[in-house]
């Protein structure tokens, strides 16, 4: 017993030894810190810091402002007729910072030269020489697709608009499961970012084309985005329209060839996006 009693009291003295060292590390790095901060003052440091700071924040306005007006000038086209919206478009394109902004998007996506421009250029080409106005956006919202549709959607809007296309809806699918949308091209992009499940694990693209058939009017062509081939049933000749297609998992074979089926049985063109 007096050997317990003994080891008891051991162990309390230990621990408040290391409590004490602690309480003296902490006052030592709070002593560090004031006179680090006392000697960035005194030589002028920190108010050059703060200085950079207030610049920074400035800049990242301005250019919040900047990215601002381009989102409300390239929703605005979405609002109008097509011919108005083609027209509106080239006008848009003229101006050098827009043009400069657009090409860094297929800079981002791997598409700026060579073959890869020239499949996009193609892709809008097909697009544009579709008869009809209107251009239906269905998206994978499955839990593969987390965190990709945020750099997808420049990619879109630039699709949308140099293919002199109507954006009149947005859709996404998910485990038997779909969502759409109407509005302006920024309204529909907003509730798919903020309502799409993006998690699940069925790609039921089948499924989601009777939906929209049923519930939707029949659009110019429809413009697929996804990362896994189809975990049901396509009734190919069921969709009403052509379909073109992006495959994100192009490293996917299986993925890259039910895309490219899609895209083959509904009279549509597939793109290949390889993100940088």
């Amino acid at each position: 017993m007096r050997r317990s009693r003994n080891i008891q009291q051991d162990n309390f003295y230990e621990i408040f030894s290391d409590m004490a060292l602690l309480m003296l590390a902490a006052f030592i790095f709070l002593f560090a810190l004031i006179l680090i901060n006392a000697q960035l003052q005194g030589s002028g440091k920190a108010e050059e810091t703060l200085q950079e700071i207030a610049n920074l924040k400035q800049k990242l306005a301005q250019a919040k402002r900047e990215n601002l007006k381009l989102q409300q000038e390239i929703n605005s086209l979405a609002s109008v007729d097509a011919q108005q919206q083609l027209q509106n478009a080239e006008a848009l394109m003229s101006s050098k910072d827009v043009q400069q902004k657009m090409e860094n998007v297929l800079v981002s996506a791997g598409m700026a030269t060579g073959k890869g421009r020239k499949d996009f250029d193609m892709f809008v080409k097909g697009l544009r020489d579709l008869p009809g106005t209107d251009l239906h956006l269905v998206v994978d919202g499955t839990g593969s697709m987390h965190g990709v549709t945020t750099f997808l959607i420049p990619v879109l809007r630039l699709i949308a608009i140099r293919s002199g296309k109507h954006l009149s809806a947005v859709s996404w699918y998910a485990d038997n499961r779909t969502g759409t949308y109407t509005g302006s091209m920024g309204e529909m992009f907003d509730n798919l970012m903020s309502e799409a499940p993006f998690v699940g694990v069925d790609e039921t693209i089948g499924h989601t084309f009777r939906e929209i058939e049923a519930h939707s009017p029949v659009p110019g062509a429809y413009l697929l985005i996804g990362d896994e081939p189809p975990t049901d049933e396509v009734g190919y000749h069921e969709i009403p329209a052509p379909v073109f297609t992006l495959p994100l998992g192009t490293s996917n074979d299986t993925t890259k060839y039910a895309f490219q089926k899609i895209a083959d049985e509904t009279g549509g063109r597939m793109l290949e996006l390889k993100f940088q």
